[in-house]
């Protein structure tokens, strides 16, 4: 920590699409300070610096071995998580990273496991629970506003990669499920804690493909999945997620059912997302937020909750251990495609606390 002006020393490793978004949330914070960034492709590591008036590395290397950086963000691709987040923990650096932690349970753990060991924090996206709209909604749960509830529907139609992204391969070869499908897994295990099983089936349905440039490529990991997941609470989750259904559908959000009633967000990674209530049989009426929203997704609240969290002494909400056991929901997921049976979860994690002002 700048002893100075007190705030954490913040890297950036990775400045592909979502760097921008990020650099520029992180400069808002009191709590953290940017130091630098950097990138395989020194380019797009000085574009980027250029832009905020940090230090562009030559490499992931030579910002892993400046000691003003404490807390590194990992926004490198899916495949690179696991590699990056080892070096920068060995490096003696905290770590929050996008996500998925990993690409597989055993991953995952190692990870978790070596921060422990080097007595480090380490963080992951989607930490979208720590919006305002996701927290008025988990405000409703833990109040009973629709009772006890039994049964979840989470929808993920994301549309298709190549329609927005230059790059749309890498997206089609982690699949949606490791892309997405953690968005509404981990506000789910947040609000009613970790899974015990899963049952699931997928399939490629639009195999042959075009980027926006014409190129074309073909796709082998199946692009829908649909899967139940049996929470250890009881609550059964019926969960869509694919690369195909446009984001324009009508089947979007999270609906929660309960004995006495039922809670819908309509977005599970916006902010501001609208939230509504309702008694069992009786027409869902608005939610007011429990404050005023950022408007659309914050991606970087999650480092800034670690950054306050190591200056207060405190657990950060965004874990590492959460995070992990979401890659085992998504492999147990992954195995269930396969198998065409249920596959258990054996892993857990300390559920995160409620923000102060959503409480």
């Amino acid at each position: 920590m700048d002893v100075a002006n007190g705030r954490i020393g913040v890297g950036i490793i990775g400045c592909g699409n979502i760097a921008a978004q990020y650099a520029r949330q992180i400069e808002a914070y009191p709590e953290v300070e940017l130091v630098g960034v950097a990138d395989q492709i020194p380019e797009r590591a000085r574009a980027l610096a250029e832009r905020h008036g940090v230090r562009a590395y030559a490499d992931p290397d030579e910002q892993l071995a400046d000691d003003r950086v404490e807390l590194v963000v990992n926004l490198t691709t899916h495949h690179a998580h696991k590699e990056v987040i080892t070096r920068a923990l060995e490096a003696g650096k905290h770590v929050h990273s996008e996500k998925p932690l990993a690409l597989s349970y055993e991953d995952a753990r190692e990870v978790v496991e070596l921060a422990k060991r080097k007595g480090l924090r380490l963080g992951c996206s989607p930490a979208t629970f720590l919006g305002e709209a996701q927290q008025t909604a988990w405000k409703l749960i833990r109040e009973g506003r629709a009772g006890t509830v039994r049964l979840a529907y989470a929808e993920v139609n994301w549309g298709r990669i190549e329609s927005w992204h230059p790059e749309p391969e890498s997206f089609y070869a982690v699949g949606p499920l490791f892309d997405v499908g953690v968005y509404p897994l981990t506000l789910l295990t947040c609000w009613f804690g970790p899974a015990r099983r899963v049952l699931a089936a997928g399939r490629v349905l639009y195999p042959d493909r075009r980027t926006r440039e014409g190129r074309p490529f073909h796709i082998e990991t199946p692009e829908l999945v649909i899967a139940v997941v049996e929470l250890e609470d009881g609550v059964l989750v019926r969960l869509t997620v694919d690369f195909y259904v446009s984001q324009r559908t009508k089947q979007k959000g999270i609906e929660l059912h309960g004995d006495e009633g039922y809670i819908y967000l309509s977005n599970w990674q916006s902010f501001n997302a609208d939230v509504e209530a309702g008694k069992f049989d009786e027409p869902y009426e608005p939610v007011p937020l429990v404050r005023e929203p950022y408007p659309g997704p914050e991606w970087a609240r999650g480092v800034q909750d670690m950054a306050m969290a190591i200056q207060e002494g405190r657990p950060h909400r965004a874990t590492g251990e959460q995070a992990a056991h979401v890659v085992e929901i998504l492999c147990a997921v992954t195995e269930s495609v396969r198998s065409g049976g249920w596959v258990e979860v054996c892993s857990s994690f300390t559920p995160p606390k409620p923000m102060p002002w959503a409480e």
